[in-house]
């Protein structure tokens, strides 16, 4: 059973921590292959569990020794149709995987959480295709493709679901539209912008958070930024605007670099973790509502603990 899907803590205040770039940590730090970029196929050894345990446990230990709260979230970016399908997984095995991941991080929770730490087990949910490059989705279309795995999260006890690195309007009401059906699960949108700030075909996080909030009449818990650096970002948003407001999240990369760059390069940019710390306290003054933090594409557990250390 869901322990906070009804009571979310996050509502309450307060920093809420969640991992780093988990793909790129597991590829270049554990120097493991993951087959079209899917963690979730890990979940399928003995061995692969072993090193999500210890990438997460190296972010949870950040949350305990400082008092944060933290965002769990299951290894299932890729777990969906068209990506399961590459992997040799059919309906039935994503539905299992999705089912087992949630398993799997309610046992990391029994043994880190404590009363100054609730941790929350998030659902992560992909985009259909590239998260660099559009997609051609209509709402309804990607309410049915996203259904089945958001089922399965709401099934299995997560507390909450948050679809990652999406770039399309659509592909974010329909999602918000199938977590409404799958048990009102609690749902979080989190987009990624190009160099510019923009979305891939142009539209500004103003447009899309608007256009998601408008039409699904305030579904989303919140919003967030993610596997953008905030150079690219920072200045697309207005301080004061309700817009902004509702972006409560930030998972940056650790590199400058577009997306185009990035999926070029054949060695792991890491950036610099305290550059990034200083960036993400400069956020956090200009926009309050920020208090889940972490890293995406480079980051890793000395970046969140950078952030950590200059958020707090």
């Amino acid at each position: 059973m869901a322990k906070y899907r009804h009571d979310l803590p996050q509502r309450r205040g307060g920093i809420f921590l969640t991992d780093g770039g988990m793909e790129t940590t597991l590829i270049f730090h554990h120097g493991l292959e993951l087959p079209h970029f899917a963690a979730f196929v890990l979940l399928d050894s003995v061995d692969g569990r072993e090193h999500l345990k210890r990438c997460y446990e190296s972010y949870l230990a950040i949350a305990q020794a400082n008092r944060t709260g933290f965002v769990l979230d299951s290894p299932t970016w890729r777990a969906n149709p068209d990506w399961g399908t590459k992997l040799g997984y059919d309906a039935d095995a994503l539905k299992s995987i999705n089912t087992r991941s949630i398993e799997y991080l309610n046992e990391l929770r029994s043994s880190w959480e404590r009363p100054n730490m609730p941790i929350v087990i998030n659902g992560v949910i992909g985009p259909r295709g590239d998260g660099y490059k559009s997609g051609n989705m209509d709402a309804s279309e990607a309410e049915a493709y996203h259904a089945p795995q958001i089922a399965a999260f709401a099934e299995a006890g997560a507390d909450m679901v948050t679809a990652f690195t999406l770039n399309g309007i659509d592909e974010a009401v329909g999602i918000v539209r199938a977590a409404k059906a799958a048990k009102s699960i609690p749902v979080a949108i989190s987009f990624t912008v190009e160099i510019d700030g923009r979305l891939v075909k142009g539209e500004t996080l103003r447009e899309a958070i608007e256009t998601v909030d408008r039409t699904t009449r305030y579904g989303p818990e919140y919003f967030m930024i993610n596997c953008a650096h905030p150079s690219h970002f920072e200045g697309a948003l207005n301080a004061g605007e309700k817009w902004s407001e509702r972006i409560q999240g930030v998972r940056a990369n650790a590199s400058t670099k577009s997306h185009h760059e990035l999926d070029e390069s054949e060695t792991l940019d890491s950036g610099d973790p305290v550059d990034l710390g200083r960036r993400y306290a400069d956020l956090r003054r200009s926009f309050p509502s920020l208090r889940i933090l972490g890293g995406c594409c480079g980051t890793d557990h000395r970046h969140v603990a950078a952030i950590c250390e200059a958020c707090i």
